[in-house]
């Protein structure tokens, strides 16, 4: 079962993540190039990114052969082409401080080879994400693998099913793990949530609460003076600061509020 695949992985997921975070920490981005089901998936990961994290859109970004309208309907024919892939990489300019996450159930979709061989070449972090051995002749120009065996699929060869279970759960994990030890969780709240909804502005006011224990009028006026960024009116208030010096103290703490609050 996909889950049990996953488990199995365990350690190649976690070196993967700290492959990502020293990424980060050096200015670095992260990049999931797919075909099909899997490009879809690396997009969805990426997109969820900024309104979970307040991540700057760039920093991790979703590349799908065929571009944005592969999302809705199937682009046939291009994940044949490993140059389209080799292209994809040389518009993003990707640099050696970046890595780039190749998902191919097969292990073998030549848009990802592609991607994959240009972004050697440039000399970045390259992983590839598949459901089946590693390819012996991946291995001279992959960084990193993770290979969930999931087995063969409930309709004979329809990978967004097990294969694409496999690969949503370590997509999960490589982004969210990674903000985890960015600071950007504090203990299982999302203090950097970017308030950009009424859903997710209530979700900040609770957050203030839970983490500062006051009521719901003072945690809205400090988000209001904080310009809807949690972790900062979190700051304002445990510290009796203003937006500026609240400021300060996080950049001091590069973002960390377990180092301010304990």
């Amino acid at each position: 079962n996909a889950i049990k695949a996953v488990e199995a992985e365990s350690e190649a997921i976690a070196h993967a993540i700290e492959l990502c975070v020293a990424a980060f920490r050096t200015g670095g981005r992260l990049f999931y190039v797919g075909a099909g089901t899997s490009g879809r998936l690396g997009v969805l990961d990426a997109s969820e990114c900024p309104p979970t994290f307040s991540t700057p859109p760039e920093m991790v970004q979703g590349i799908i052969a065929g571009g944005d309208v592969a999302l809705r309907r199937s682009v046939e024919g291009e994940e044949d082409k490993p140059e389209s892939g080799a292209c994809a990489v040389q518009k993003r300019q990707l640099t050696p401080q970046d890595v780039l996450v190749g998902i191919a159930s097969s292990g073998r979709t030549p848009y990802v080879i592609g991607a994959l061989r240009e972004a050697h070449a440039i000399g970045a972090t390259t992983i590839l994400l598949c459901c089946v051995p590693p390819p012996e002749q991946l291995k001279g120009w992959v960084t990193h693998f993770i290979a969930p065996i999931v087995g063969p699929e409930i309709i004979a060869g329809s990978t967004r099913l097990k294969a694409g279970t496999a690969t949503k759960l370590v997509l999960n994990m490589l982004t969210t793990v990674s903000m985890i030890k960015l600071g950007k969780i504090y203990n299982n709240l999302m203090v950097d949530v970017h308030a950009s909804n009424t859903k997710l502005v209530a979700r900040s006011i609770r957050i203030v609460q839970a983490i500062i224990g006051v009521d719901a009028a003072v945690a809205e006026e400090a988000l209001a003076r904080a310009g809807g960024r949690a972790k900062l009116a979190i700051v304002m208030l445990a510290k009796g600061l203003n937006p500026t010096d609240a400021n300060i103290l996080l950049e001091e703490h590069e973002g960390f509020l377990r180092q301010i609050l304990d």
